[in-house]
C-alpha cells in the first residue's frame, strides 16, 4: 500500500512499540496512513536511535521484541493504519562484546563463515595485517594498556571459550589453536592464578600476554590508528561501525531475511533504506531489493526509499526501481523558498568579515575535504591509490605513474567532488557523469600531473576495461571512499564551520544556493514528480541540525539582514563575550534566535543547557577550536559560560533577545505553518517526525530525540478548536497542529488527487506577486487550489498574529489555467494558507 502520509517515530528502550500502541488513534485522526519506525533490528544496549545494530535477523527485545511488534502492527492495521520500516544493510555495531558475527571473524579470522559478512581487507600490503584485522578500540598506546592492567583474560565456561578483555568492555576471543595450552593452565590452577600468568602489570605477565595477542586474528591497537591503517571500512569514520558486503548475495539474503519475513506476512508495507550511497553498488542493491519484495507478490507495490544526499541538480536514476528518497532534497529546497536571495551577500560579507573565515561556501567546503580525507580516510584513500596503481603497472604506457602521482591526483579530484560518489563501478556500460566531469574540470593537479587524473578518469567511467574486476574494485574503493568523505568534510565540518545563516545547513541542503525562486522551486517540484512522485517529503528528521521551525524562523533573517547584523554586532560587543572567537559567538546568537522557547515562562536554565551541549557538539565538529580526538574543554566551558549567564543570569540581555525574537517570531510561525502546508499537499508522501506537528524548537541530536507530550498533542486534537479561534494561542503549537491535520485529512479525503494528480504552478501577479506561491492540483474533473505566502515580515514584523492582513496583497492575483482571476486578498480570509476546490 502506497502511504498516503507517514508519521516518524524513534523506538528505543524509553520507547517501545507498546508506548506507540495508544497513539494509533491520534496518527489516525491527524491524517496519518504510516507509522514510519526507525530501526527494530537488535541494536547495542541502551541504543537511543537504532542504527547501531548487532543482529539484523531479531527483533530488538528492548523495544518489545517480535510479539511487542506484531502486536504493535494490529493496533495500527485497527485503525487503517499500516508501517514503513528503516533498515541498515550498509553496517554493523562492532567492537564491545555483543555482536556474534564479528567476534566470531576475531576468533577465526579469513577462514570465519562470517568473514565475508564485513568489508574487510585481509592482505592490504601491510605484512603487520596480512591475514589479520586491525582492532583499534584501545583508549591509549597499545604498549601503555598492555603493561597498565587493562587487558583481562577471560573465560566463558559455557562455550570453554578464553577471551581477552579490554575496559572490561570490548572482548576479543582467542583463537581456538592457542585455546588447549590455556585450558591446561585453568584445570592446573584455576581462573585467577591463569590471569595472574597473563597479567600485564608484570613484565613476565606483559610478554606472555603480548605471546598471546600477536598470533591472533587481530591487531589490537590504539583509536588514533584507525585513520592511516585501518583494513576495513567503516560507517563514515566511526570505528564501532563496521561496514558490510551486502553486494554477497548470501549476505544479502541474511541481512534481509526479517525485513522480507515482516513484509511476506503483511506486518510492513515497505522500508527505508539507510545511508544507500554507503553500499559497493547502491543500483544493483535496489534492484535486487525491489526484485525480493516482487517475488513475495508481484501484485503488491512495496514502498521503497532510500537515504540519498543529493547535489544540487543531481537526480535519483529511475532505473534504480526505487520510490524515491526519504526527502532531504525537498526539505532544501522548501527552505531555500522561503529564504529572500538579497539577504545572501550582506549576510556573508559580515560572516567574512567578524570571522575572517570564506564568505562563500564552496572555499569552507573545500578545505573540509582537504582536511577530513588526510585526517580520517588516509587508510582507505592509500588503499584506494594501490588499487589504481596495481592496473596502471599493467601496461607499458602507464607504468610509469607512481602511487604518489595517483594520490595527488585522487586528493585534487575528493576536494572539489560535488556529490557523494559516482555509479560505475558495477555499471554495464561507460558512465559520462556531469557532475564527475565538473569536479574533473575543477581539479587542480601538479604541473604535468593533468594526464594522471585523465587516465583515472577513463577508469572510473568505465571507458577501459568495464568489466575487467580489478578495475571494478579500484573504482568500488573511489566510491566508497567518496560518499562518507561528503558526509564527513561537508554534514560533519564544514556546516558547523560556515555561519553566514545557519538554516542554510542543514542535511542535504545546498549552502551554496542561498534562496530559490517560486518558479525554480516550481521547477524542482516538477522535476521530481516526474522521476518519483512518491518520494517521501520531510521537513524534520532525526539527523537534523536544527528543527524544522528554527530554521523557519532563521530565514526571516534573510529579510532582515542588517537588522539583524546591527542586533548581532551588539550583542558580540558585550563583555561577556571576551576570550570567544567572534564566529563561535555569531553562531551561538543565531542558535539562540532560531530556538528561543515561545512558551510564556521558559525555564531558562533547561534552555540554556540544550545550546550548550549543541554548542558543545558544534565547536568538536567544526575541529577548529575544540574537536572531539581532542577536546578544548575550557574553551567549551567558556562558551557554555556565555550561554548560561546570558540567559539564566542576564536579565537585561535576555530581555534585549526577546525583544528582538518577538519581532521575527510570528513571520516564523507563518513559515512553519507554510512549510508544513506545502509538504502535505505538493505531489509526494509528506512525512511529520515525532512530535513536529507542534512547534519543533529542537536542535541536533541528541535534543532533536527528546521525550514528545503527546498528551498535550492528543488533546488538542481531540478538541477539534478551528483555525481562527487558534490563532490569538499560537504560541502553544496547536495552531500548527491544526493546519497539518486540515491538509492531512483533505489529503485523506481525495487519496487519488494527491497521489497522482498533476501539479500546475499557477502565476502571481500585482506588488505583492513575489510573496505569493500558489498551484493546483487536478485529477480528472477534480481541482484543488492551494497558495501560501512567503517572505512576509514587511508586514507581520512586529505584530502577535501569524496571518497576512488582505490589504496589504493590494493588487496581487493569481491567475488560473481558465484565465479566471482571484485577488489575493480573498485567499487568506480564515487562515494563513488557501485551500479552495476549483
Amino acid at each position: 500500500m502506497t502511504p498516503r502520509a507517514t508519521y516518524r517515530i524513534q523506538f528505543h528502550a524509553g520507547f517501545t512499540f507498546a508506548d506507540a500502541i495508544p497513539l494509533a488513534p491520534y496518527l489516525a485522526k491527524l491524517g496519518i496512513s504510516h507509522l514510519y519506525a526507525s530501526p527494530i533490528g537488535t541494536a547495542r544496549a541502551g541504543s537511543t536511535h537504532g542504527y547501531d545494530v548487532v543482529d539484523p535477523t531479531v527483533i530488538n527485545p528492548e523495544l518489545g521484541g517480535e510479539d511487542g511488534f506484531r502486536a504493535l502492527a494490529a493496533a495500527l492495521r485497527a485503525e487503517g493504519l499500516g508501517i514503513l520500516l528503516d533498515i541498515v544493510p550498509n553496517h554493523m555495531a562492532v567492537g564491545g562484546s555483543d555482536n556474534r558475527w564479528w567476534l566470531d571473524v576475531l576468533e577465526h579470522g579469513e577462514g570465519s563463515a562470517h568473514a565475508r559478512f564485513f568489508d574487510i581487507d585481509w592482505h592490504p600490503g601491510d605484512p603487520d595485517l596480512d591475514g589479520r584485522i586491525l582492532a583499534p578500540f584501545l583508549g591509549a598506546a597499545y604498549g601503555e594498556v598492555l603493561t597498565s592492567g587493562d587487558f583481562v583474560l577471560d573465560h566463558e565456561p559455557d562455550s570453554d571459550r578464553f577471551s581477552v578483555l579490554a575496559y572490561d568492555t570490548h572482548r576479543f576471543p582467542i583463537r581456538p589453536e592457542d585455546r588447549q595450552p590455556l585450558a591446561d593452565a585453568l584445570s592446573v590452577g584455576g581462573i585467577a592464578q591463569l590471569r595472574r600468568q597473563y597479567d600485564g602489570t608484570d613484565p613476565a605477565g606483559a610478554e606472555r600476554l603480548h605471546a598471546l595477542l600477536e598470533r591472533q586474528h587481530y591487531r589490537l591497537a590504539s583509536w588514533r590508528t584507525a585513520g592511516d591503517r585501518i583494513n576495513w571500512r567503516r560507517f563514515f569514520d566511526i570505528t564501532e561501525l563496521a561496514g558490510v558486503r551486502v553486494e554477497d548475495k548470501a549476505v544479502f539474503d541474511t541481512v534481509h531475511a526479517l525485513p522480507l519475513r515482516l513484509y511476506r506476512e503483511g506486518l510492513i508495507d515497505g522500508v527505508r533504506v539507510d545511508h544507500v550511497d554507503g553500499l559497493a553498488d547502491p543500483a544493483g542493491y535496489c534492484r535486487t531489493l525491489r526484485a525480493a519484495f516482487d517475488t513475495i507478490d508481484p501484485d503488491r507495490h512495496a514502498v521503497l526509499l532510500v537515504e540519498k544526499i543529493l547535489a544540487d541538480s543531481e537526480r535519483l536514476n529511475p532505473a534504480w526501481r526505487t520510490d524515491g528518497t526519504s526527502g532531504y532534497d525537498f526539505m532544501d529546497h522548501v527552505s531555500a523558498l522561503q529564504h529572500d536571495p538579497h539577504g545572501a551577500t550582506p549576510l556573508a560579507d559580515h560572516w567574512h568579515g567578524i570571522s575572517g573565515r570564506p564568505a562563500g561556501f564552496e572555499a569552507e567546503e573545500e578545505t573540509a575535504r582537504r582536511e577530513i580525507l588526510a585526517r580520517s580516510f588516509a587508510g582507505q584513500r592509500d588503499a584506494t591509490v594501490a588499487a589504481f596503481h596495481a592496473l596502471l603497472q599493467r601496461d607499458i604506457a602507464t607504468r610509469d605513474i607512481t602511487k604518489g602521482m595517483i594520490r595527488r591526483a585522487l586528493e585534487a579530484l575528493l576536494a572539489v567532488f560535488p556529490c557523494y560518489r559516482t555509479y560505475a563501478a558495477f555499471a554495464d556500460a561507460p558512465v559520462e557523469d556531469p557532475l564527475f566531469a565538473a569536479a574533473l574540470a575543477h581539479a587542480e593537479t601538479p604541473p604535468g600531473e593533468g594526464h594522471v587524473l585523465d587516465t583515472l578518469a577513463d577508469w572510473i567511467t568505465g571507458r577501459i576495461a568495464l568489466d575487467d574486476p580489478d578495475r571494478r574494485e579500484a573504482v568500488r574503493r573511489f566510491e566508497q571512499l567518496s560518499a562518507p568523505l561528503s558526509a564527513k568534510s561537508v554534514e560533519d565540518t564544514a556546516f558547523y564551520r560556515f555561519g553566514r545563516l545557519l538554516s542554510r545547513n542543514d542535511v542535504g541542503f545546498a549552502p551554496g544556493r542561498f534562496g530559490l525562486s517560486p518558479d525554480a522551486f516550481a521547477r524542482a517540484v516538477d522535476t521530481r514528480r516526474a522521476d518519483h512522485p512518491h518520494a517521501m517529503l520531510t521537513t524534520a528528521t532525526h539527523d537534523h541540525k536544527r528543527g524544522e521551525d528554527v530554521r523557519a524562523r532563521l530565514a526571516v533573517l534573510s529579510e532582515i539582514p542588517d537588522r539583524w547584523i546591527a542586533f548581532a554586532d551588539r550583542c558580540a560587543a558585550h563583555p561577556a563575550t571576551t576570550g570567544i572567537d567572534p564566529a563561535d559567538v555569531h553562531m551561538i546568537l543565531q542558535t539562540l534566535v532560531g530556538a528561543f522557547p515561545l512558551d510564556a515562562t521558559p525555564d531558562w536554565t533547561e534552555f540554556a543547557d540544550r545550546v550548550a551541549g549543541w554548542n558543545m557538539k558544534a565547536l568538536r565538529e567544526a575541529k577548529l577550536r575544540s574537536a572531539w580526538a581532542e577536546p578544548d574543554e575550557a574553551y567549551e566551558a567558556a562558551c557554555a559560560a556565555l550561554i548560561r549567564g546570558w540567559l539564566v543570569e542576564g536579565e537585561a540581555f535576555r530581555t534585549d533577545l526577546q525583544q528582538f525574537v518577538d519581532s521575527i517570531a510570528t513571520t516564523g510561525a507563518l513559515n512553519g505553518i507554510v512549510q508544513a502546508v506545502l509538504r502535505s499537499t505538493l505531489p509526494g508522501v509528506p512525512d511529520c517526525y515525532q512530535g513536529t506537528e507542534f512547534w519543533d524548537l529542537s536542535l541536533v541530536d541528541p535534543d532533536n530525540r527528546r521525550p514528545v507530550d503527546y498528551s498535550a498533542r492528543l488533546a488538542a486534537l481531540n478538541a477539534g478548536e478551528e483555525f481562527e479561534a487558534l490563532l490569538p494561542h499560537w504560541r502553544d503549537g496547536r495552531i500548527k497542529q491544526c493546519a497539518l491535520a486540515t491538509v492531512l485529512n483533505l489529503r485523506r479525503d481525495q487519496p487519488a488527487l494527491f497521489a497522482d494528480g498533476s501539479f500546475e504552478p499557477v502565476p502571481a501577479t500585482g506588488a505583492r506577486g513575489d510573496h505569493l506561491f500558489a498551484f493546483i492540483r487536478r485529477l480528472g474533473d477534480v481541482a484543488w487550489l492551494i497558495a501560501v505566502p512567503l517572505r512576509v515580515q514587511d508586514v507581520l514584523a512586529g505584530t502577535d498574529r501569524p496571518s497576512v492582513p488582505d490589504a496589504w496583497w493590494q493588487d496581487t492575483a493569481l491567475t488560473l489555467p481558465d484565465a479566471t482571476t482571484i485577488p489575493a486578498t480573498t485567499l487568506f480570509a480564515d487562515q494563513p494558507f488557501a485551500l479552495r476546490r476549483l
